[in-house]
């Protein structure tokens, strides 16, 4: 156990250093190719922070396990926004664009909805059907178009935006980009060392594995995303800690149910109606600061309820194993 625990430590401390490198990998490749800073960390950032989900949701449909990859990605969405945004909420303001209120929220709700009506599906005998293949492949179908949009949509966005993303000074793009794939590399094997060694530990005090799924393993891959976040938010880098949490929710439906599902169909026979009502919801609180007040953004006051609601549920989890 104190193997575990010391394991446990060093992922942790990678996983800080990796976000670190990625944040300034990604801000650079963001000014030398002219995309807005938001769209980098939608996609390179949150492909970069949600490996460490694909590498466990992966392996957890490969060895049988659909229930605790469907409850990674459930549980990891639910804690982007709840734990993560809240944390970094309290830390400094997350404003919103247009662009976030038109588009890039909507488009996380939607494939939200799109897993939920997947989950709700049932066969003629009442039994619920999971994520079939068929599902699997339409999900990685929505991740290439949501890919082709999001590249076309940042050059436009970038060369509308009042600050100059396209400025050439500083970090070349060797540079920015060697840095980013050390930062992915950190996040990665830090992240598999946090999980593994929080699953030992959490099996030596005799924890179920749905448990697991929606709680150690959830918080466990989502720790770059926090680290990930809370960098980019003390950098004053707002943009990329929104974007790493919107593109991560979306590439944790798309690109890693979809890929566990297409490996083999998932099973979500350990999902209760309270998991998925608070991860639907989780994407709906998403707009809920730009209808409060109107102030388009994520401050203490949002931080506090979206911490105060992740606290119950975890209380709640607790008080039914």
């Amino acid at each position: 156990m104190l193997t575990d625990v010391l394991l446990l430590l060093l992922g942790l401390v990678l996983v800080t250093l990796g976000s670190d490198w990625l944040v300034e990998g990604a801000s650079g490749i963001a000014r030398r190719a002219g995309v807005a800073e938001f769209v980098i960390g939608m996609t390179v950032v949150g492909f970069g922070t949600s490996m460490p989900e694909l590498v466990s949701s992966l392996f957890s449909a490969l060895e049988g396990h659909g229930d605790m990859a469907i409850g990674n990605v459930t549980g990891s969405n639910i804690c982007n926004v709840l734990l993560i945004l809240g944390v970094t909420g309290m830390i400094t303001p997350l404003f919103y664009s247009k662009e976030n209120i038109r588009r890039d929220i909507p488009i996380c709700i939607a494939v939200t909805m799109l897993l939920s009506l997947m989950v709700l599906r049932w066969n003629p005998l009442g039994i619920p059907v999971g994520v079939s293949r068929w599902d699997g492949i339409i999900l990685l179908a929505c991740f290439v178009l949501f890919m082709v949009y999001s590249f076309q949509t940042g050059k436009r966005d970038a060369t509308s935006a009042s600050t100059d993303v396209s400025d050439k000074k500083g970090t070349s793009m060797a540079k920015a980009v060697l840095l980013a794939l050390a930062g992915i590399a950190g996040l990665v094997v830090g992240g598999k060392l946090f999980v593994d060694n929080t699953v030992n530990v959490a099996h030596a005090l005799h924890v179920s594995d749905a448990f697991i799924a929606v709680t150690m393993m959830a918080f466990g891959t989502s720790v770059p995303e926090l680290a990930t976040c809370v960098v980019a938010a003390l950098k004053k880098k707002n943009d990329l800690a929104l974007g790493n949490i919107i593109g991560s929710c979306i590439f944790n439906i798309l690109l890693i149910i979809g890929v566990s599902a297409t490996v083999t169909p998932l099973s979500i026979s350990s999902l209760t109606r309270v998991d998925l009502a608070l991860f639907l919801l989780s994407s709906l609180l998403l707009l809920s600061a730009v209808f409060c007040f109107r102030k388009r953004a994520i401050d203490r006051a949002d931080a506090v309820i979206y911490l105060l609601c992740y606290a119950a549920y975890v209380v709640w989890l607790f008080s039914i194993q």
